[in-house]
């Protein structure tokens, strides 16, 4: 079956669930601070159950905690299609990154529900666990990790919180037992799209509310040490130091105009710093860093970091100081399924919806669910592109658009 020329989607429905999704663990005005396995999480997870069941989906919680919500199809031996993203958020973050996708893939298929009834395929809507890695820092997309199983059997014990507390802990204080992660693991699914803001200002810039993915960054994140000698600012010349701040000042500013050289989409950040001994008057011992390198396409990401690589050794040799680094995070690009791009375009065409095909900068559970199915992304606007902050906002109207183009997307991929 064709997709009709336009799928509505009731805006006063969209408006409704974000703004009560956002009451759980509601932090100021706009902002959102709920961790996974929080009570805060729990009573996230339990809205949206509630709302998945509300819509008439069968609905279940898998051995990690995501929410699954299936309208089942007339071919009960097809693999699903998938809709949804993560609901934990920053601390604080804001109403839209990672809820806006778990409500718009259910908002997708309760629209597809009420106007087609059954699918051929099962659609299923899902809020995801964990992406954000905000209460335990190495448990990124820990949701999306369970279902692709991609998690270790040892990494429960191994996943510790800002407050020293183990996932696995975190996990059996909400009724969840770590030994039973594996039984997460699908290998039914054959396509997930994920609907997310764009954290990012190019949608604005183009005067677009929708994106369409195609391909999402790979991302590694280096801890920088320069060591050197520590002595007095007044009495010590300069030609005889070894200043590790004036090889950090360098090393900073070479890398992110190596970035700038490349042109988009490369990016790279220095966000972070730490400087022994930190005084006024002293020239430091030593200077620890972080460079937040990013690029989609796998070649020139390579290229990147070689050339960041580079820099660091040669201004570390050339300044006499002593330089090591180890990463802390370092995930692959994803090219999005070139099928489902198509889908997705010819979907945003079919409602109406001018839209830019484009890459990622950030990173998404969609590269996880890459691994067993086919995936790609739809983008909507972000103000200012604002995101991972209270401040961050996308307009009812862009929401509703990209939620649009989703549900047209999903009719054609399981009507």
């Amino acid at each position: 079956m064709s997709a009709p020329a336009r799928i509505a989607v009731d805006p006063a429905l969209v408006e409704r669930m974000i703004r009560e999704l956002a009451t759980d663990g509601a932090h100021g005005e706009t902002g959102v601070w709920r961790t996974v396995y929080s009570p805060e999480w729990v009573a996230a997870a339990d809205r949206y159950a509630a709302w998945c069941e509300e819509a008439g989906l069968r609905t279940r919680r898998d051995a990690v905690g995501n929410v699954w919500g299936r309208l089942e199809g007339t071919d009960a031996a097809g693999d699903a299609i998938v809709s949804g993203s993560h609901i934990d958020s920053q601390r604080p973050g804001g109403q839209y990154d990672g809820a806006l996708g778990a409500i718009a893939g259910l908002v997708a298929i309760r629209t597809l529900k009420e106007r087609f009834g059954p699918p051929e395929r099962p659609l299923e809507a899902v809020a995801l666990c964990e992406e954000e890695g905000s209460r335990f820092p190495a448990a990124n997309f820990w949701g999306s990790r369970a279902i692709t199983g991609a998690i270790a059997p040892g990494d429960p014990d191994a996943t510790i919180g800002y407050d020293g507390e183990t996932i696995a802990a975190a996990m059996r204080a909400v009724g969840l037992d770590p030994a039973r992660i594996p039984e997460a693991v699908r290998d039914d699914i054959d396509t997930f799209v994920e609907l997310h803001i764009e954290q990012g200002p190019i949608l604005e810039q183009a005067g677009l509310a929708v994106g369409i993915v195609n391909a999402i960054t790979g991302i590694r994140h280096y801890v920088v040490e320069l060591t050197g000698t520590a002595n007095h600012a007044g009495a010590f010349p300069m030609d005889l130091r070894r200043d590790p701040m004036a090889g950090a000042a360098e090393i900073v500013s070479g890398v992110i105009a190596t970035a700038h050289r490349m042109g988009r989409p490369a990016v790279t950040t220095v966000g972070r710093m730490e400087v022994s001994p930190n005084g006024p008057a002293i020239i430091p011992e030593r200077v620890t860093f972080t460079v937040d390198a990013r690029h989609p396409d796998p070649v020139a990401r390579q290229v990147l970091y070689a050339k960041h690589e580079a820099l660091m050794r040669e201004v570390a040799a050339r300044r006499d100081l002593s330089i090591s680094w180890h990463t802390t995070f370092d995930q692959d690009p994803l090219t999005c399924d070139p099928a489902v791009v198509g889908l997705l375009e010819g979907a945003a065409a079919a409602q109406g919806v001018p839209a830019l095909t484009m890459a990622s900068g950030a990173v998404h559970d969609t590269q996880r669910m890459a691994a067993r199915s086919r995936a790609a992304m739809v983008f909507v606007r972000s103000r200012d592109g604002r995101s991972h902050t209270p401040e961050e906002f996308s307009s009812v109207e862009d929401c509703v658009a990209g939620i649009e183009v989703l549900a047209a997307a999903l009719h054609r991929l399981a009507y």
